[in-house]
């Protein structure tokens, strides 16, 4: 049988990455509409920010450690 990339030992190592990434996702869903009633592009642009590229990148680096443990 093939051997998943994902069993319930990396699971759990990488539950630790999963929390804060799920913390982004409500901020992300919180700035959205906060989004709506700003007008100011400045703080928005910095917000988004803010929250895309740490996000992305913490994504990227639990996919890269799941795959290496």
């Amino acid at each position: 049988m093939a051997e998943s990339v994902f069993d319930k030992e990396t699971l759990l190592d990488i539950t630790v990455n999963v929390v804060p990434l799920g913390i982004m996702a409500f901020f992300f869903v919180l700035f959205l509409f906060q989004s709506l009633k700003t007008g100011d592009k400045l703080v928005e642009l910095v917000s988004w920010g803010l929250i895309i590229v740490p996000f992305t990148l913490l994504a990227l680096l639990t996919y890269i450690a799941a795959r290496e443990i």
